[in-house]
């Protein structure tokens, strides 16, 4: 996280690991101070660790296994080592998120403390309130996939940049500039290349119903 990200990219990022996490009521979340909207980050970036490691464990054990279970052939070798290599890269997904998770508190720090908190919870009460309509601007757009069966993640970061985009004003290329941004952080390049996508399909589609509203 660059030390240049402005306070609402900072809140956005917050929201997106909260989501999830801040489980009260309407009445109750302009409540929330920041500092558990931090925790509640840390503690989604610290599960998605434990989760990713023990994965990337269970790659090691089943090609271990597959070397000792079996004649030394050259498929199973390359085999194993593909599992190795899967595991390898997982740990360091791993790695990253532990990075993520002690950033971010001290990014939070050097911003403008008042502005995150309040933005975040903006966000975080717009995807709430608004969770069928903006599920539906996605759902109408979505090409040979199911909502909910999208990973996770992008699913958070489509529904934060469906909110800005409906009930917060925020512009078209902004919105989609930053959901890329989160998604190269918290997805792959699949996922950010996807989330352009639909993200632009839903700004088509709001375009042209403006258009018969106005004929």
């Amino acid at each position: 996280m660059s030390s240049r990200k402005q306070p609402r990219s900072i809140a956005r990022e917050l929201a997106l690991l909260s989501l999830s996490q801040v489980n009260v009521n309407f009445d109750k979340l302009e409540e929330q101070e920041l500092d558990s909207l931090i925790i509640a980050a840390v503690r989604t970036l610290t599960a998605e660790v434990q989760d990713i490691l023990e994965t990337a464990s269970a790659e090691v054990k089943r090609g271990s296994d597959r070397l000792l279970s079996s004649e030394t052939r050259t498929d199973n070798v390359n085999s194993a080592k593909a599992m190795v290599n899967d595991a390898l890269e997982l740990t360091q997904t791993a790695i990253n998120r532990l990075g993520l998770a002690i950033e971010l508190p001290e990014f939070v720090q050097l911003a403008h403390k008042q502005e995150v908190r309040e933005y975040a919870l903006e966000i975080i009460a717009t995807v709430r309130r608004h969770r069928q309509e903006i599920k539906q601007q996605i759902e109408e757009v979505l090409v040979a996939w199911q909502f909910h069966r999208l990973p996770k993640i992008d699913r958070d970061i489509l529904k934060i940049a469906v909110a800005e985009l409906l009930f917060l004003n925020v512009p078209l290329k902004v919105t989609i500039n930053e959901a890329v941004e989160l998604a190269k952080r918290y997805s792959d390049e699949e996922g950010y290349r996807f989330i352009n996508g639909v993200l632009r399909r839903v700004s088509d589609r709001l375009d042209k119903e403006k258009l018969k509203i106005q004929n």
